[in-house]
């Protein structure tokens, strides 16, 4: 059940991560937008899940093996740019999707994009 969640906390905090490379796809980044406009009043709570499952995870599997997964380590990832995002929503007033060529912004967005493949990934491996 906890992998489930951070599965899904990896494909829905990506979602919200990567929303500004996903809304220049033509004919459905429009779509897409206000849909990650919706789910960006929970990404605090996306986070919060994200860095509760991987963290237990990341503590099992350092403890007690086998080894760090990769799911572990994105879904800590995500839940830090989830949570930093929101800290700086208050000072940060630029709509996530109107912002131009930033390459920090462009570099969470692809990283939105890994987290999403990801999750999928772990929602069809076994164990």
């Amino acid at each position: 059940m906890i992998s489930l969640l951070l599965d899904l906390a990896n494909i829905f905090g990506g979602f919200l991560l990567a929303i500004g490379l996903l809304a220049k796809i033509p004919n459905v980044g429009d779509d897409l937008a206000k849909g990650a406009a919706k789910l960006a009043q929970l990404g605090w709570l996306i986070g919060i899940v994200a860095l509760v499952t991987a963290g237990y995870y990341i503590i099992v599997h350092l403890t007690s093996g086998p080894h760090l997964f990769h799911f572990e380590v994105v879904g800590l990832i995500t839940g830090v740019l989830l949570l930093t995002d929101r800290v700086r929503a208050g000072r940060n007033t630029q709509d996530p999707v109107a912002k131009g060529a930033d390459p920090f912004t462009t570099a969470i967005a692809v990283f939105g994009i890994i987290a999403i493949i990801v999750g999928f990934q772990g929602l069809f491996t076994p164990g």
